[in-house]
C-alpha cells in the first residue's frame, strides 16, 4: 500500500525555518542547478528511474519525455552540476471538479545515492511547489510506498502529511 501525502497551498517555508533533512550526515551541497528536462537527457534518465526500480529503454523514455513536453501539465526537472545529472522529478497539474484549482502531483523523484542528502531532493521539490503555486495548484500531493520510509521522512520535513488512503487497481497486462 502507498501512502499518499499532501501538502496545502501556502507560500514555501522561507529556507531559515527548514528543518535539514538529515544534518548529521549532509556534506556541503555540489553547485547543482535545476532546469527541465531534454529528449537528449533520456540515457541519464533511465538511470536514474532503474535506482527507484523502474527499468525502461532509452527509446521509451524519450517516447515518455516527449509525451510530457507536450503537455501544458506537465513538466519534468533534473537537477544537474557541471558534470552530472544528480535527479529528476516528474509533476503533472490536474484541473479539479469538486473546486475552482488544480491538483498537483508528484509522481516521481530519484535522486542518485551518491548525491542523497546534499539539498538536492529539496531544490527538485521546491521548484515543483513553485511551479505549483504558480499555475493554480490548491495543493501538491506525492505517492510513496510503504517500503520507502526515508522518502516519508523526508516528505514529512519538507511539510508534507500523511492525509489519505489510496486504493488502486491495475489494468491487466495486454494478451
Amino acid at each position: 500500500m502507498a501512502q499518499v501525502l499532501a501538502y496545502s497551498a501556502h507560500p514555501p517555508v522561507p529556507d531559515s525555518e527548514q528543518t535539514t533533512y538529515d544534518s548529521k550526515s549532509a556534506e556541503p551541497a555540489p553547485e547543482i542547478r535545476v532546469r527541465h528536462a531534454r529528449i537528449a537527457d533520456a540515457p541519464s534518465v533511465v538511470q536514474l528511474l532503474s535506482i527507484l526500480g523502474y527499468p525502461s529503454s532509452v527509446a521509451n523514455v524519450e517516447q515518455r519525455m516527449a509525451a510530457c513536453a507536450s503537455s501544458p501539465d506537465t513538466i519534468v526537472l533534473l537537477a544537474e552540476s557541471a558534470t552530472i545529472l544528480a535527479g529528476v522529478l516528474s509533476f503533472h497539474r490536474i484541473p479539479l471538479l469538486h473546486q475552482d484549482g488544480y491538483l498537483g502531483r508528484i509522481t516521481s523523484l530519484i535522486v542518485a545515492p551518491e548525491h542523497r542528502r546534499h539539498g538536492i531532493g529539496r531544490q527538485l521539490v521546491s521548484a515543483a511547489e513553485e511551479y505549483a503555486w504558480t499555475h493554480g495548484c490548491l495543493r501538491v500531493e506525492v505517492t510513496s510506498g510503504d517500503h520507502r520510509t526515508e522518502a516519508h521522512v523526508f516528505y514529512e520535513q519538507l511539510g508534507y502529511q500523511s492525509d489519505c488512503r489510496r486504493f488502486i487497481k491495475h489494468r491487466l497486462p495486454f494478451p
